[in-house]
Protein backbone atom coordinates (compact mmCIF):
# COMPACT_ATOMS: atom_id res chain seq x y z
CA UNK A 1 0.00 0.00 0.00
CA UNK A 2 1.04 3.67 -0.74
CA UNK A 3 1.19 4.67 3.17
CA UNK A 4 4.12 1.76 3.88
CA UNK A 5 7.48 4.00 3.42
CA UNK A 6 7.99 6.55 6.32
CA UNK A 7 10.07 9.52 5.54
CA UNK A 8 12.20 10.58 9.16
CA UNK A 9 13.20 14.00 9.87
CA UNK A 10 16.98 14.11 10.47
CA UNK A 11 17.66 17.24 12.38
CA UNK A 12 20.98 19.05 10.85
CA UNK A 13 21.70 22.78 10.72
CA UNK A 14 21.80 24.60 7.16
CA UNK A 15 24.83 25.59 5.84
CA UNK A 16 26.15 28.19 3.11
CA UNK A 17 29.31 27.08 1.66
CA UNK A 18 31.85 29.70 -0.26
CA UNK A 19 30.47 27.66 -3.06
CA UNK A 20 26.89 28.56 -2.27
CA UNK A 21 25.91 24.70 -1.87
CA UNK A 22 23.79 24.26 0.67
CA UNK A 23 22.87 21.39 3.14
CA UNK A 24 19.27 20.60 3.72
CA UNK A 25 17.36 18.72 6.32
CA UNK A 26 15.50 15.53 5.25
CA UNK A 27 12.02 15.97 4.39
CA UNK A 28 9.54 15.44 6.97
CA UNK A 29 6.35 13.52 7.16
CA UNK A 30 4.86 10.65 5.54
CA UNK A 31 4.70 9.61 2.16
CA UNK A 32 1.42 11.31 0.34
CA UNK A 33 1.36 13.85 3.44
CA UNK A 34 1.00 17.43 2.27
CA UNK A 35 0.57 20.38 4.19
CA UNK A 36 -1.54 23.17 3.18
CA UNK A 37 -1.25 26.67 3.93
CA UNK A 38 -3.89 28.96 3.44
CA UNK A 39 -6.46 31.16 5.15
CA UNK A 40 -9.31 29.22 6.49
CA UNK A 41 -12.02 30.49 3.91
CA UNK A 42 -10.38 29.06 1.11
CA UNK A 43 -9.37 25.33 2.90
CA UNK A 44 -12.31 23.58 1.95
CA UNK A 45 -11.85 23.33 -1.92
CA UNK A 46 -8.52 22.51 -1.23
CA UNK A 47 -8.44 19.51 1.18
CA UNK A 48 -11.79 18.38 -1.00
CA UNK A 49 -8.93 17.70 -4.18
CA UNK A 50 -6.09 16.69 -2.35
CA UNK A 51 -8.08 14.50 -0.22
CA UNK A 52 -10.51 13.22 -2.68
CA UNK A 53 -10.61 9.54 -2.87
CA UNK A 54 -8.57 7.41 -5.26
CA UNK A 55 -10.45 5.62 -7.63
CA UNK A 56 -10.39 1.89 -8.43
CA UNK A 57 -8.78 0.68 -4.67
CA UNK A 58 -10.93 -1.83 -2.96
CA UNK A 59 -11.36 0.27 -0.05
CA UNK A 60 -11.41 4.27 0.12
CA UNK A 61 -8.02 5.73 0.54
CA UNK A 62 -7.23 9.18 -0.27
CA UNK A 63 -4.75 10.93 -2.69
CA UNK A 64 -2.83 12.61 0.15
CA UNK A 65 -3.22 12.92 4.17
CA UNK A 66 -3.97 16.68 4.06
CA UNK A 67 -3.05 19.03 7.05
CA UNK A 68 -3.66 22.80 7.62
CA UNK A 69 -2.07 25.84 9.23
CA UNK A 70 -2.71 29.45 8.65
CA UNK A 71 0.30 31.60 7.36
CA UNK A 72 0.97 32.76 10.41
CA UNK A 73 1.58 29.29 11.62
CA UNK A 74 3.90 28.40 8.62
CA UNK A 75 7.29 28.52 10.96
CA UNK A 76 10.68 26.58 10.18
CA UNK A 77 9.82 23.51 11.43
CA UNK A 78 6.65 23.19 9.07
CA UNK A 79 9.13 24.44 6.00
CA UNK A 80 10.53 20.85 6.49
CA UNK A 81 7.31 18.92 4.71
CA UNK A 82 7.88 17.12 1.92
CA UNK A 83 4.82 18.37 0.14
CA UNK A 84 3.27 22.29 0.72
CA UNK A 85 0.78 23.82 -0.83
CA UNK A 86 1.19 27.42 -0.23
CA UNK A 87 -2.02 30.20 -0.89
CA UNK A 88 -1.63 34.04 -0.77
CA UNK A 89 -4.54 35.94 -1.37
CA UNK A 90 -3.52 39.99 -0.88
CA UNK A 91 -5.23 42.42 -3.05
CA UNK A 92 -2.66 44.93 -2.08
CA UNK A 93 0.41 42.76 -3.88
CA UNK A 94 -1.06 41.00 -6.33
CA UNK A 95 -3.25 41.63 -9.65
CA UNK A 96 -3.70 38.41 -11.47
CA UNK A 97 -3.35 34.98 -9.82
CA UNK A 98 -0.13 32.89 -10.33
CA UNK A 99 1.25 30.02 -9.52
CA UNK A 100 4.89 28.27 -9.50
CA UNK A 101 6.25 25.07 -8.25
CA UNK A 102 9.62 24.16 -6.96
CA UNK A 103 11.72 21.37 -5.32
CA UNK A 104 13.45 21.02 -2.63
CA UNK A 105 13.57 24.93 -0.86
CA UNK A 106 13.44 23.82 2.30
CA UNK A 107 14.66 20.07 2.80
CA UNK A 108 15.08 17.45 0.40
CA UNK A 109 13.23 15.04 -1.39
CA UNK A 110 10.29 18.69 -1.44
CA UNK A 111 7.58 19.23 -3.68
CA UNK A 112 6.59 23.50 -3.60
CA UNK A 113 3.74 24.66 -5.14
CA UNK A 114 3.18 28.58 -4.27
CA UNK A 115 -0.24 30.64 -5.65
CA UNK A 116 -0.50 34.10 -5.17
CA UNK A 117 -4.06 35.78 -5.90
CA UNK A 118 -5.71 39.29 -5.26
CA UNK A 119 -9.00 37.72 -3.99
CA UNK A 120 -10.45 34.45 -2.31
CA UNK A 121 -12.79 34.97 -5.73
CA UNK A 122 -10.19 34.67 -8.36
CA UNK A 123 -8.45 31.91 -6.46
CA UNK A 124 -11.66 29.63 -6.19
CA UNK A 125 -11.88 30.54 -10.29
CA UNK A 126 -8.27 29.09 -10.42
CA UNK A 127 -8.53 26.18 -7.85
CA UNK A 128 -11.72 25.10 -9.89
CA UNK A 129 -9.86 25.03 -13.07
CA UNK A 130 -6.42 23.66 -11.79
CA UNK A 131 -6.56 21.60 -8.48
CA UNK A 132 -6.60 18.29 -10.19
CA UNK A 133 -3.77 19.39 -12.05
CA UNK A 134 -1.84 20.62 -9.48
CA UNK A 135 -2.70 17.28 -7.29
CA UNK A 136 -1.28 15.58 -9.98
CA UNK A 137 1.96 17.08 -9.95
CA UNK A 138 2.52 16.27 -6.47
CA UNK A 139 1.27 12.58 -7.14
CA UNK A 140 4.13 12.67 -9.96
CA UNK A 141 6.55 13.83 -7.39
CA UNK A 142 5.70 11.07 -5.01
CA UNK A 143 5.84 8.68 -7.98
CA UNK A 144 9.70 9.96 -8.62
CA UNK A 145 10.73 9.51 -4.99
CA UNK A 146 9.40 5.76 -5.06
CA UNK A 147 11.65 5.51 -8.17
CA UNK A 148 14.05 6.58 -6.97
CA UNK A 149 14.05 4.65 -3.74
CA UNK A 150 13.28 1.39 -5.25
CA UNK A 151 15.81 1.95 -8.09
CA UNK A 152 18.55 0.52 -5.83
CA UNK A 153 16.68 -2.50 -5.10
CA UNK A 154 15.31 -4.33 -7.95
CA UNK A 155 14.88 -7.97 -8.91
CA UNK A 156 17.89 -8.17 -11.95
CA UNK A 157 17.08 -11.00 -13.04
CA UNK A 158 13.32 -9.73 -14.16
CA UNK A 159 14.65 -6.26 -15.27
CA UNK A 160 16.78 -8.06 -17.61
CA UNK A 161 13.75 -9.89 -19.55
CA UNK A 162 12.06 -7.01 -19.12
CA UNK A 163 14.89 -4.94 -20.93
CA UNK A 164 15.19 -7.59 -23.60
CA UNK A 165 11.51 -7.02 -24.41
CA UNK A 166 12.36 -3.22 -25.12
CA UNK A 167 11.08 -1.81 -21.92
CA UNK A 168 12.48 -1.27 -17.77
CA UNK A 169 9.97 -1.92 -15.24
CA UNK A 170 11.45 -2.07 -11.78
CA UNK A 171 10.35 -4.87 -9.76
CA UNK A 172 11.73 -5.18 -5.84
CA UNK A 173 13.73 -7.86 -4.88
CA UNK A 174 11.74 -9.52 -2.90
CA UNK A 175 9.52 -10.73 -5.91
CA UNK A 176 10.33 -14.00 -7.48
CA UNK A 177 9.82 -14.71 -11.00
CA UNK A 178 7.11 -17.36 -11.12
CA UNK A 179 6.50 -16.84 -15.09
CA UNK A 180 8.82 -15.79 -18.26
CA UNK A 181 6.27 -17.56 -21.47
CA UNK A 182 4.65 -16.78 -24.78
CA UNK A 183 0.93 -17.69 -24.78
CA UNK A 184 -1.13 -16.89 -28.11
CA UNK A 185 -4.26 -14.75 -27.85
CA UNK A 186 -6.62 -13.85 -30.69
CA UNK A 187 -4.22 -15.27 -32.88
CA UNK A 188 -1.43 -13.22 -31.81
CA UNK A 189 1.71 -13.72 -29.49
CA UNK A 190 1.75 -12.55 -26.51
CA UNK A 191 4.68 -12.17 -24.00
CA UNK A 192 4.07 -12.66 -20.26
CA UNK A 193 6.09 -12.11 -17.53
CA UNK A 194 4.65 -12.97 -13.97
CA UNK A 195 6.60 -11.86 -10.64
CA UNK A 196 5.29 -12.63 -7.14
CA UNK A 197 6.55 -11.73 -3.11
CA UNK A 198 4.39 -14.63 -1.90
CA UNK A 199 3.55 -12.85 1.33
CA UNK A 200 0.09 -14.44 1.87
CA UNK A 201 -2.62 -12.07 2.55
CA UNK A 202 -0.43 -9.26 2.07
CA UNK A 203 0.78 -10.72 -1.57
CA UNK A 204 1.50 -8.90 -4.64
CA UNK A 205 1.42 -9.31 -8.15
CA UNK A 206 2.74 -8.17 -11.15
CA UNK A 207 2.18 -9.54 -14.49
CA UNK A 208 3.62 -7.75 -17.67
CA UNK A 209 2.51 -8.90 -20.84
CA UNK A 210 3.01 -7.09 -24.17
CA UNK A 211 1.65 -8.16 -28.17
CA UNK A 212 2.24 -5.83 -31.40
CA UNK A 213 0.92 -2.54 -31.57
CA UNK A 214 -1.36 -2.56 -34.77
CA UNK A 215 -3.94 0.33 -34.10
CA UNK A 216 -4.54 3.06 -31.51
CA UNK A 217 -7.50 1.76 -30.53
CA UNK A 218 -5.84 -0.56 -28.56
CA UNK A 219 -5.26 2.09 -26.28
CA UNK A 220 -9.22 2.46 -25.64
CA UNK A 221 -10.75 1.16 -22.28
CA UNK A 222 -12.45 -1.45 -24.20
CA UNK A 223 -9.91 -2.86 -26.07
CA UNK A 224 -7.29 -2.69 -22.89
CA UNK A 225 -9.94 -4.62 -20.60
CA UNK A 226 -10.63 -7.04 -23.18
CA UNK A 227 -7.45 -7.60 -23.80
CA UNK A 228 -6.68 -8.34 -19.83
CA UNK A 229 -8.97 -10.24 -19.59
CA UNK A 230 -8.10 -12.96 -22.22
CA UNK A 231 -4.66 -12.72 -20.74
CA UNK A 232 -5.11 -13.11 -17.26
CA UNK A 233 -8.57 -15.06 -17.64
CA UNK A 234 -6.38 -17.60 -19.34
CA UNK A 235 -3.53 -17.98 -16.42
CA UNK A 236 -5.19 -16.90 -13.21
CA UNK A 237 -7.43 -19.78 -12.28
CA UNK A 238 -9.95 -20.72 -8.86
CA UNK A 239 -9.91 -24.05 -6.63
CA UNK A 240 -13.78 -24.16 -8.34
CA UNK A 241 -13.35 -26.21 -12.18
CA UNK A 242 -13.94 -23.33 -14.69
CA UNK A 243 -12.98 -20.20 -12.49
CA UNK A 244 -10.84 -17.80 -13.91
CA UNK A 245 -9.63 -14.19 -13.64
CA UNK A 246 -12.54 -11.25 -15.08
CA UNK A 247 -12.75 -7.86 -14.54
CA UNK A 248 -15.29 -5.69 -11.83
CA UNK A 249 -17.86 -3.68 -13.33
CA UNK A 250 -20.69 -3.30 -11.21
CA UNK A 251 -19.16 -1.41 -8.35
CA UNK A 252 -16.27 0.34 -9.79
CA UNK A 253 -15.82 0.01 -13.51
CA UNK A 254 -12.43 0.53 -15.41
CA UNK A 255 -11.71 3.61 -16.35
CA UNK A 256 -8.46 4.64 -19.17
CA UNK A 257 -6.84 7.56 -18.92
CA UNK A 258 -4.32 8.78 -21.79
CA UNK A 259 -0.97 10.54 -19.63
CA UNK A 260 0.46 12.32 -22.81
CA UNK A 261 1.55 14.37 -19.62
CA UNK A 262 3.58 11.86 -18.46
CA UNK A 263 5.58 11.13 -21.91
CA UNK A 264 8.86 12.89 -21.26
CA UNK A 265 9.36 11.04 -17.97
CA UNK A 266 8.53 7.79 -19.31
CA UNK A 267 10.89 7.96 -21.94
CA UNK A 268 8.32 9.68 -25.24
CA UNK A 269 6.08 6.68 -25.28
CA UNK A 270 2.26 7.21 -25.71
CA UNK A 271 0.58 6.08 -22.79
CA UNK A 272 -2.48 5.16 -21.04
CA UNK A 273 -3.53 4.02 -17.38
CA UNK A 274 -6.45 2.11 -16.61
CA UNK A 275 -7.61 1.76 -13.34
CA UNK A 276 -10.21 -0.71 -11.56
CA UNK A 277 -10.98 -4.25 -9.78
CA UNK A 278 -10.85 -7.80 -10.87
CA UNK A 279 -12.90 -10.52 -9.32
CA UNK A 280 -13.50 -14.42 -10.20
CA UNK A 281 -16.10 -15.27 -13.01
CA UNK A 282 -18.02 -18.26 -13.99
CA UNK A 283 -16.89 -20.98 -11.32
CA UNK A 284 -17.49 -18.33 -8.67
CA UNK A 285 -18.96 -16.00 -10.06
CA UNK A 286 -21.59 -15.20 -7.24
CA UNK A 287 -18.36 -13.88 -5.49
CA UNK A 288 -18.28 -10.52 -3.99
CA UNK A 289 -14.55 -10.33 -3.45
CA UNK A 290 -12.60 -7.81 -5.40
CA UNK A 291 -9.21 -6.57 -6.04
CA UNK A 292 -6.95 -4.58 -7.13
CA UNK A 293 -6.10 -4.27 -10.53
Amino acid sequence: MKKSIIVALIASLTISCGNNERFLTSASGSIYDCLVVCDESVQEPIRTTLGGDMYGLPQMEPYFTVSHVIPSQFDNYLKSSRNILEVEINPHQFTQTRASQSRDVWSKPQAYIRIQSSSKEEFMAYWAQNGEQIREWFVREELSRQIRFYRSDTNKSAREKLNKQGYDLLIQTDFMLIMDTSITVNGQEVKVLWSCNNKGPMRKDIVVWNYPYTAQTQFENESIIAMRNAVLGRLVTAQVPGSHMGTEYKHFPPVTRNVAALQDSIGGFYAAETRGLWKILDGEANSLFAQNA
